[in-house]
Formats: C-alpha cells, structure tokens, sequence
C-alpha cells in the first residue's frame, strides 16, 4: 500500500498542511516537538514524497531541459562533445536537486512546444545557429529561463556561456606555426552558420598575421563536423592540396575523421601532415597517433550554465539584455 501524506498526518495527529510544512523545509512554522515527531514517523515508515506533489506545491518542476538539434525525427545522433557536457550538466544539476531533461528538436518550433508541454523551470540550449536562437521571442519563451551554450547569439532573453573561441583557433594556429608549418589547412562548417566557428576563424588568421606567415584560402576546407566529414576531408586534402603539412580541425571528432582519412590516402600522422583538433574530448586520447588538441574546460562551462540558470531562477526578473559567462 502506499503511504501518503494524509497517512503521516494522521499518526502524528496533525494536519496534512502541518507535515507538508515540515517535509518541504517550511518548519519555521511547525514546534520542534511536533517537527520531530513527523520526521521520526517519516522515517520509520519509509515516506518518499511524491516529486510531482512537491512540485505543484512549490510551483516549480526542478527540471531543466537540455535541448539539442536531432537530424530527423526518428533519430538523436550526439557528439562526443556533446555527450561530454550531458553528463557533467547532470551531475551540477543533480548537486542543487534539479532533473535533467534531454529531448532532441527536429524543427525549431519544438523549441517552444517543448518549454510550454513540459514546465520546464529552465532549459539549455546546445548545438543551436545563432540565427535559430535569435528567432525565439518571449511569446515561445514565457518565463523560462534559458542557457545558450556554444552561442553568440545576441537574444536579450537568453543567457550564454561559451569558451574563447577566438584565442582557441589562435593558439592552434601559433602551435603548428611555431613547428615551422606554413601550408595549414583550416577544416570545419561555414563561418557564416555559426558564431563559435567563425571566432575560431579569426583567431587562427590572427595567429598568422601575428608571425607575418601568408595564408592561402585554397587551404579552407568547409565540412561537417562528423567523422564522417572529416574522412572524406583527410581523403581531399591529400589528393587536392599534398603540399599542405598540418590542419587545424574545429572539432575532435572532425580531427580525428582527418588523421583516419590521411592515413587512408598512404599519408603519415604526424610525419606528413600535422594535425590539431579541438575539444579534448576523452576519445582523443585513445586514437593513434594521439590528437593534439586545444582543450576546453567542459565542467567550467557546464558549472557556469547551472550557476547561470540558478541564478536567474532565484531572481525571478525578466531579462532586459543578454549575459554572457565565458570560460578560458
């Protein structure tokens, strides 16, 4: 049989209100001799609130949704990257007793289907354009608060957290320049889709105007970011461009693609062809050779999302102007 609150009451003598009261935390209302002996009750007899009831009560789900593109509608495929920042959102969530809810969005209107069906106290969103995040209005976004990771949209109703992508490209570039390279390809989607790439762009151009080294646009190659892409790219730049000795790539999982498709085109890693990915992410220290990679700090970034939503759940003001948290 399951027991219930009315049942707790009932043995302590007391009303529902008065052991919700306690069970909730409101115990400021409630006598030490009775706030005792409904804990004792509780715990003896084995009572797990009901998440819902608590819920209703407080008038707030403690759940916060993770939303990130899916292919289709049938199919969820997450990068390593991605599935990195899942696990550690969890664990920063779970810390301040908040669940995690991942659901894939096929179409952009799901963003606002989802946020409205679910009640969601607050949502991330990861793996969005710039372009998709600036179309929500505060008609699909209501009160809930939201994290764009990974953004730089410039929304006044979304919070943002993102490494320095800028100084991330640059530092790849100044590592295979301080080697001695000078024909480095740059791989990875078009700068105009997305924000994150673009500064990646910059830096890695910055890098060379810096050294004074000449860059050569032939050596952009425009890919997805799948291993996939990134075979298909190794297997290009071999073949269209043998005179290129390195490659940043603006992913692991691009980078790594790279490294299989050289190697499958009779091309050394990194004998002939100097590799960089970015991420480093936990894959990267398996492969053979090993990726060298600019690292992000995946937990910063995921603290900094939950410290951000948090923080604007505790407030409770609407937004007037975007907030940024960058992580190094």
């Amino acid at each position: 049989m399951h027991l219930t609150l009315k049942d707790i009451a009932a043995e302590a003598g007391v009303s529902a209100a008065t052991v919700s009261n306690v069970i909730n935390g409101n115990r400021a209302r409630v006598s030490a001799d009775t706030r005792d002996r409904i804990l004792r009750i509780v715990e003896r007899r084995g009572y797990v609130p009901s998440a819902p009831a608590r819920s209703l009560a407080a008038r707030s789900s403690r759940i916060i949704g993770l939303l990130v593109p899916a292919a289709d509608q049938d199919s969820l495929t997450l990068s390593p990257h991605t599935a990195g920042i899942i696990g550690m959102l969890e664990r920063e969530l779970r810390r301040h007793d908040y669940h995690l809810l991942l659901r894939g969005i096929a179409r952009p209107a799901e963003v606002t289907e989802v946020l409205r069906s679910w009640n969601l106290d607050g949502a991330v969103l990861l793996g969005f354009l710039d372009a998709e995040i600036d179309r929500l209005g505060r008609r699909s976004v209501g009160d809930v608060a939201l994290v764009a990771m990974d953004a730089y949209a410039d929304n006044p109703l979304t919070l943002g957290v993102r490494s320095d992508d800028r100084e991330g490209g640059r530092l790849a570039a100044r590592h295979l320049l301080g080697l001695g390279h000078r024909r480095i390809a740059f791989a990875g989607p078009a700068s105009s889709a997305t924000g994150v790439v673009r500064r990646r762009y910059e830096g890695f151009r910055l890098a060379f105007a810096e050294t004074g080294a000449a860059w050569d646009e032939d050596l952009r190659l425009t890919v997805d970011t799948t291993h996939a892409s990134g075979r298909e790219a190794g297997l290009r730049l071999a073949a269209d461009r043998p005179d290129a000795t390195a490659v940043f790539a603006t992913a692991d999982v691009l980078a790594i693609g790279l490294m299989e498709g050289l190697a499958a085109a009779g091309r050394t890693v990194p004998g002939d062809v100097s590799v960089v990915g970015y991420d480093d992410i936990d894959i990267a220290r398996y492969v053979a050779p090993k990726l060298t990679t600019v690292a992000q700090d995946l937990q910063a970034k995921s603290a900094a999302a939950v410290r951000l939503l948090l923080d604007r759940l505790a407030g409770g003001a609407p937004l007037t102007r975007p907030s940024r948290s960058t992580c190094a």
